[in-house]
């Protein structure tokens, strides 16, 4: 009657052992390392950067305890003590940066899992730790999103008077209002046929037409459709401007997400230093169009290092070979409205494609008719330093606004050179609004404290239940413990962020978990009360438990999935862990828990008794039985 079929132990003994080998991570801590990452977008961080770091660590006889390359992200270096941490920060410092005053990696200190090499490998990793718990700084910033509409509506109106030059419809004046384009005509039929040109060219704009004192007046205003996509693009392109700033300050898992319509939060867990921090939220990049220097002086300059012709500047690319271009700027990234990774419809190479406003396509238009044949840079300063992203021929006149690059470049790179060119800068100011700061000695205590009342929350509720319900409550501390260990093992999985509400969460579930053993155990009692046979009680027990505990789970879940849905931050962290410990308590409460019960007293096919505490049955003299190792005997005819 109560037997498993072997399936169902296989089952529980696979996931014991997952959760115990995803667990096992969390428990040897942290180790010093120097963590390295890209320092620009145009460099990145592969197999040869690590041969190179292996070299320079050999020779300094510094033998690192791991080297975990994460290719295009960052490469982390472990070592035994931080003395040769810092030793090793100083001497990879000066081995991969050429040029210190502008570095192509930053080399930082960071913290990583002491973890066996073998538990790496199968991607077993501990848990990241939130700003709370680790200390760090908090930023809220507000982007300001009418300067983002306000600055499309300056681009759309000069779209709009190279299009009615192009159209020669005359009209007497173009001006913005606010977030709105004004157009004056002196008669209705040139108004309406403006009206119309905008209707065909602009479909995110809407046409309204005035008259006053004999003079026609047409306004032109973003449609709320495209307000709402244009905010929401310069808030999305913002958070990634933000993700290629932070990389600079080496953080390992910052927290950079959307609050609200029009809020982002910044969380950098370890970062200490809030000036830095500032600085490099609220760093600028602009972009620069010059054409190459073709004379022999300039190439010779570039070869060798030497004399730059007058009027000419030398730059780096993205190899490290110099290029010479002229310093007139002939377009900046204010004129780049878009940039987008493709391919060349002729070569089918991977290539990007830039789109560029009005004034911008009618300057391209005629430096490229005039300069067939030359070579055009484009370059990006960053902090005052110029760099040459690509310097493509020129095959031919291009007009209309779009723009192509390509040439010896696969999808990846021309993936992350459009998201340069596109997230260069800002595409709307932002305001610091709300910082703070927590101190390493603060998370530690924090963790100290959440672990403190995670351990004495289960000892309290598992001593309680051993005394109160013997090896049936024995049984329930086995599960309860079971599902602590399946929760942090799936939290490690999922490698999510364990906050302090997230650490109350895990407390909390505990108490809830242990709460489906309580209403079996009670039931099971109920069984025995009513006279049923030990056997019998326990199948009775479970089955007529279910119901109730799968209610009271679904509820309780439906509240957390509300949490997690309409919640942010701190709210967010607390349902993650809620709602993954409802759902582990439910097997782990349920079916490991009848495992073990299964496992004990389904091979007596003649059970006498069990062990489940004090059951009070109501007989004619209200006498209770006060055996704690009840017996309940029954005729087995």
């Amino acid at each position: 009657m109560n037997r498993y079929p072997i399936w169902k132990y296989i089952v529980i003994v696979v996931a014991l052992l997952v959760g115990f080998l995803y667990t096992l991570p969390n428990f040897f801590g942290e180790a010093p390392a120097v963590q390295i990452s890209a320092g620009k977008s145009t460099f990145t961080v592969d197999t040869s950067l690590q041969s190179k770091v292996q070299e320079t660590l050999e020779r300094s006889n510094l033998t690192p305890t791991l080297l975990s390359l994460d290719v295009g992200r960052s490469l982390k270096i472990g070592f035994e003590n931080t003395d040769n941490q810092l030793k090793a920060k100083e001497l990879l410092q000066k081995a991969i940066n050429a040029n210190p005053e502008s570095p192509s990696y930053i080399v930082a200190l960071n913290l990583i899992p002491r973890s066996p090499v073998w538990l790496s490998n199968l991607r077993a990793d501990p848990m990241y730790l939130g700003l709370d718990l680790r200390g760090g700084v908090h930023f809220m910033l507000q982007v300001d999103m009418q300067a983002a509409l306000t600055k499309r509506a300056e681009s759309l109106a000069g779209d709009i008077r190279s299009q009615l030059r192009e159209k020669n419809i005359r009209h007497s004046g173009i001006l913005r209002d606010g977030q709105a384009i004004e157009i004056d005509f002196k008669d209705k039929a040139t108004a309406d046929l403006a009206a119309q040109t905008i209707k065909d060219q602009f479909q995110e704009l809407q046409t309204t037409q005035e008259t006053s004192n004999g003079a026609f007046k047409l306004r032109a205003t973003l449609l709320p459709q495209s307000a709402k996509k244009i905010q929401e693009q310069a808030l999305k392109q913002n958070i990634t401007t933000l993700h290629n700033r932070i990389n600079e300050l080496g953080v390992s898992e910052p927290v950079i997400q959307q609050q609200g319509l029009d809020r982002i939060v910044v969380q950098l867990p370890g970062v200490q230093d809030t000036a830095k921090a500032k600085d490099i939220l609220g760093r600028t990049a602009t972009l620069e169009v010059r054409l190459v220097d073709e004379s022999a002086e300039a190439r010779s300059a570039e070869l060798s290092n030497g004399l730059i012709p007058f009027g000419s500047e030398r730059f780096l690319d993205r190899n490290g070979l110099a290029v010479v271009v002229k310093k007139q700027v002939i377009l900046t990234g204010e004129n780049l409205t878009d940039a987008q990774p493709g391919f060349d419809n002729q070569t089918q190479e991977a290539a990007v494609h830039l789109t560029l406003d009005a004034k911008g396509a009618r300057i391209f238009r005629d430096i490229t008719r005039d300069n067939v044949g030359k070579r055009m840079a484009i370059l990006l300063f960053e902090k005052g330093k110029g760099e040459v992203v690509t310097a493509p021929v020129i095959r031919a006149e291009i007009g209309g606004g779009r723009v192509q690059i390509s040439g010896h470049m696969n999808s990846v790179e021309a993936t992350d050179t459009a998201l340069l060119l596109r997230a260069g800068s800002l595409a709307a100011p932002m305001e610091i609004i709300e910082e703070r700061t927590i101190g390493p000695s603060l998370g530690a205590e924090n963790i100290a404290k959440g672990f403190n009342s995670v351990t004495w929350g289960f000892l309290a509720v598992a001593s309680f239940m051993c005394i109160y319900y013997l090896l049936f409550g024995i049984f329930s501390s086995i599960a309860l413990a079971v599902n602590l260990m399946l929760l942090v093992a799936i939290l490690s999985m999922l490698q999510a962020t364990l906050t302090l509400p997230g650490m109350a969460a895990m407390a909390l579930v505990l108490g809830m978990a242990i709460d489906a053993n309580v209403l079996i155990n009670e039931r099971v009692r109920e069984e025995l009360r009513n006279g049923a046979a030990p056997q019998t009680a326990i199948q009775n027990g479970y089955e007529r438990a279910w119901s109730t505990i799968l209610d009271s789970n679904v509820t309780t879940l439906i509240a957390g999935l509300a949490l997690l849905a309409f919640g942010s931050g701190p709210v967010r962290g607390f349902a993650v862990v809620h709602c993954l410990g409802i759902l582990t308590s439910m097997f782990s409460a349920v079916f490991f828990s009848r495992g073990l019960v299964n496992l004990w007293y389904g091979q007596t096919h003649r059970l006498q008794k069990v062990s489940i505490g004090t059951v009070w049955r109501p007989d004619a003299s209200s006498q209770a039985e006060n055996n704690s190792h009840t017996a309940v005997s029954k005729s087995s005819k």
